[in-house]
C-alpha cells in the first residue's frame, strides 16, 4: 500500500516538473516588444506596399441637398484633383442629386475609398471643401454625429442645439481648442474632424448636451483640468478624478397636472340644462309686459344702491369710533 502512494507521488512530481519545463515556452522577446516603437502612430501608406493594386472595384455614393448643388458645382474640380492625386475617380450627377467615388486601375491604398467616401458625405454636410479635403490625410479622421433622434419636441432640440454652439459659438471654439478638431453643427447633425482621441471626446460632449445629462460648459472645464494634468509628469500613471470638478444635476420641480376625477359611465346622456325662457316662465316674468319689466329691473338697481350707499356710509363712520380700550 506504501509502495502505491510513492509511486502515485512520484508520478506527480515528474508530471510537474514536465508542467514545469513547457511553462512560458512561448514567452521569448519579441522585435516588436520595444518601447521605443509608438504601437499608435499612423504610418503613411507607401504605394511600393501594393504594386498590384485591387482585385475588385469598389464605389460609393451620397445624396446631396439642392442647396448645395450650386457650390459643388465651383468646386468640384477641386474635389477632382484632389482624389485623382491618390488614384479614386468620383462623379457629380446633378439629375439624381447625388456624388459617386469609386477606385480605379491606380488605386494602390486599400483604405482611401473609405476616405473619399468620408470626403462626399462632409461635403453633403455644408463642410468647406478646403476643409473637407484634409481628411483624405492618414492623420485625420472624421465623425458624422446625428441628433435628431435625442430629443423629440423641436423647440427643446433648438435650445439643446443652441447650447452647443454657446453665445457667438463661443462654446464651440473653446472644444475645437481644448478637443483639437474641427466642429461644425448643421441642422440635425454635428460634422466633427481630427483624431480618434479627439473625435471620441466630442461625440461625449455632444451626446451628453442633446440627452440633458451635461451642460457643454461643464466637459469644457473638465476637459481644461485634464489639459492642465497631461503636462505635469508625475499625475501620469495617478488617477484624476480627485482633481476633476463634480456637478450635481439640480432637478427642477415641475408643475404636477391635477388629474380629473373619472365620473361612473352611463350610458344615457345628462339632463338638459334650462333655457333662459324656461327660467322667466318658472318666475312668471316671462308674462310680464315690457313696462313692468323695466320697472321691475328699476327697483332692484335702486335696492343694490342704497345697500352700497349703507356700506359706504358704515365705512367712513368706523374712522371716527373711539377704540375700546379692555380694563
Amino acid at each position: 500500500m506504501e509502495d502505491n502512494e510513492m509511486n502515485v507521488t512520484s508520478i506527480g512530481l515528474e508530471e510537474g516538473v514536465r508542467k514545469g519545463k513547457h511553462k512560458g515556452k512561448h514567452d521569448k522577446p519579441k522585435p516588436w516588444d520595444d518601447e521605443s516603437i509608438d504601437h499608435w502612430k499612423i504610418e503613411n501608406f507607401d504605394p511600393s506596399w501594393n504594386e498590384g493594386g485591387l482585385l475588385e472595384a469598389t464605389s460609393f455614393s451620397t445624396l446631396f441637398p439642392a442647396y448645395r448643388e450650386k457650390y459643388l458645382q465651383e468646386v468640384w474640380p477641386v474635389v477632382k484633383s484632389a482624389l485623382k492625386q491618390y488614384g479614386v475617380s468620383c462623379e457629380l450627377n446633378l439629375v439624381k442629386g447625388s456624388m459617386t467615388v469609386s477606385t480605379t486601375l491606380k488605386t494602390r491604398d486599400p483604405y482611401i475609398i473609405i476616405k473619399a467616401r468620408d470626403l462626399i458625405k462632409l461635403l453633403s454636410r455644408s463642410v468647406s471643401a478646403a476643409q473637407a479635403i484634409k481628411v483624405l490625410d492618414d492623420e485625420m479622421q472624421c465623425d458624422i454625429i446625428k441628433i435628431n433622434g435625442f430629443v423629440r419636441h423641436k423647440d427643446r432640440f433648438v435650445k439643446r442645439r443652441q447650447q452647443l454652439l454657446g453665445a457667438n459659438s463661443s462654446t464651440l471654439k473653446a472644444l475645437e481648442i481644448l478637443t483639437n478638431c474641427y466642429i461644425l453643427v448643421h441642422g440635425n447633425t454635428v460634422s466633427a474632424m481630427g483624431s480618434f482621441k479627439g473625435l471620441k471626446q466630442v461625440r461625449r460632449v455632444v451626446e451628453d448636451c442633446m440627452m440633458n445629462k451635461m451642460h457643454p460648459l461643464y466637459h469644457v472645464k473638465e476637459l481644461m483640468v485634464k489639459r492642465e494634468l497631461a503636462k505635469i509628469p508625475e499625475y501620469a500613471h495617478e488617477n484624476w478624478d480627485r482633481f476633476l470638478p463634480k456637478f450635481k444635476k439640480k432637478n427642477v420641480q415641475q408643475k404636477k397636472i391635477k388629474s380629473k376625477e373619472k365620473k361612473p359611465y352611463t350610458p344615457f346622456p345628462p339632463p338638459q340644462q334650462p333655457s333662459k325662457i324656461d327660467l322667466q316662465l318658472e318666475s312668471g316674468e316671462y308674462f310680464l309686459s315690457d313696462k313692468k319689466k323695466s320697472a321691475k329691473k328699476w327697483e332692484e338697481r335702486q335696492e343694490q344702491q342704497s345697500e352700497k350707499a349703507a356700506e359706504n356710509k358704515r365705512k367712513r363712520e368706523a374712522a371716527f369710533l373711539p377704540p375700546v380700550v379692555n380694563v
